[in-house]
């Protein structure tokens, strides 16, 4: 699409993520029988997620939560729909490989905006119609900088789904929008490079507070 400055040639990200899949084959086997074990459910979780063009797809991720289980479609730290096993996976990105046959598929890139559900998308929003432009990814600049943003949702002391829609949507927004105008090759191996040192070593990344996603959001004073 004219306009849109490109990151990893896709080319490269296929071998790449294949190859992931092939290298982390021994994770993805030991997380598939520990979620098989630890509740009744399939050991994938599906789930629409809105991608490039604002066209639908099936994003897979490793189940983390109960089957029976209903609620927000936020969530936060603490939250008792997360099994016990749910929470390592989550906790460590594990739950997370399964999105490198999205990848492959086309689906996603490795670095790119993270899709969302339909119901949080709004199509006809010039900040989403600019972010649609690219594929979604597993990880971006904004994703890294929230890494734990199931804590600081649960920090905030306020109905999940509303403090997310009110305050860090608009916080993620604003630097989707700026990653995808400055989008580079080079800038998303960086991003890949600092994504693995963040899994490894997750006090390296630092979070935004609370008040910084408030003050990003253009809301920090009607809630100081």
């Amino acid at each position: 699409m004219p306009g849109v400055r490109r990151g990893l040639p896709r080319w490269l990200e296929v071998m790449m993520a294949a190859g992931g899949l092939v290298v982390v084959s021994p994770i993805l086997l030991v997380a598939a029988v520990l979620v098989r074990l630890s509740s009744p459910g399939p050991v994938l979780f599906r789930q629409v997620r809105i991608g490039r063009g604002g066209r639908p797809f099936v994003m897979l991720k490793f189940r983390t939560m109960g089957l029976a289980t209903e609620g927000p479609n936020v969530t936060a730290g603490g939250d008792p729909r997360i099994t016990a096993v749910g929470r390592v996976l989550r906790q460590t990105k594990i739950d997370e490989l399964p999105e490198l046959w999205n990848v492959v598929r086309g689906d996603m890139s490795f670095v790119g905006p993270r899709p969302e559900v339909p119901e949080l998308v709004n199509l006809e929003d010039p900040q989403w119609k600019e972010i649609l432009q690219v594929r979604p990814g597993i990880t971006d600049p904004v994703t890294l900088a929230l890494r734990n943003e199931e804590d600081l949702i649960a920090e905030a002391d306020e109905d999940a789904e509303m403090y997310y829609k009110e305050f860090l949507q608009p916080f993620k927004l604003r630097g989707y929008v700026e990653y995808v105008e400055n989008r580079s090759a080079w800038g998303d191996m960086k991003v890949l490079v600092r994504t693995i040192v963040a899994v490894v070593l997750p006090a390296s990344n630092r979070p935004p507070s609370l008040e910084e996603i408030r003050r990003a959001s253009g809301r920090g004073a009607e809630n100081p």
